[in-house]
């Protein structure tokens, strides 16, 4: 997957390209947080986008390299992207993984393996993938599934949303 490789030049972002749903395709509101690292790099993206007009998020989308702390998390706990879905919506209750299914999808011409997590709190849905520069995308969802359709809409976003200005 070309729109995968790591870029050469460091953007004032993050040094990784950020795969989500493009804006301009999205009819809400989107949100964008950097997770920074002490020594000022990035070790995280995620963007929430806000499909209900600020009554709360509808999808969390992440983005974590290899060596991001937000990839740790104990077995059985819920991935950072559905503890900020949570956070969001004001909802504080204790949620579990409780499941893992691996699911193979066609995005374009290439075979992903999808691992779909079962959490203890139905309304949410949760879908993680390994990119091919080790970035880990996570795709956590309120009150609504996340079907096969979701991946054709992911892409590399421009580097430029990124940039601080």
């Amino acid at each position: 997957m070309s729109f995968l490789r790591r870029r050469s030049a460091t953007p004032a972002g993050p040094d990784f390209d950020v795969l989500a749903m493009d804006p301009g395709d999205w009819p809400g509101n989107l949100g964008a947080g950097l997770l920074p690292a002490p020594d000022g790099s990035c070790q995280g993206v995620f963007l929430r986008y806000d499909l209900f007009g600020g009554r709360g998020p509808a999808m969390i989308i992440g983005n974590l390299p290899e060596g991001s702390p937000a990839r740790e998390v104990a077995e059985g706990e819920i991935p950072f992207e559905v503890a900020q879905l949570l956070l969001a919506l004001e909802n504080d209750e204790e949620i579990t993984v409780v499941g893992v299914e691996d699911m193979p999808v066609m995005q374009g011409d290439n075979l992903m393996i999808v691992r779909r997590l079962k959490l203890s709190e139905s309304r949410i849905s949760c879908v993680q993938f390994d990119r091919s520069d080790n970035v880990l995308v996570t795709i956590a969802a309120w009150d609504r599934p996340i079907t096969d359709d979701l991946y054709a809409l992911l892409k590399p976003l421009p580097a430029e949303l990124f940039q601080q200005g």
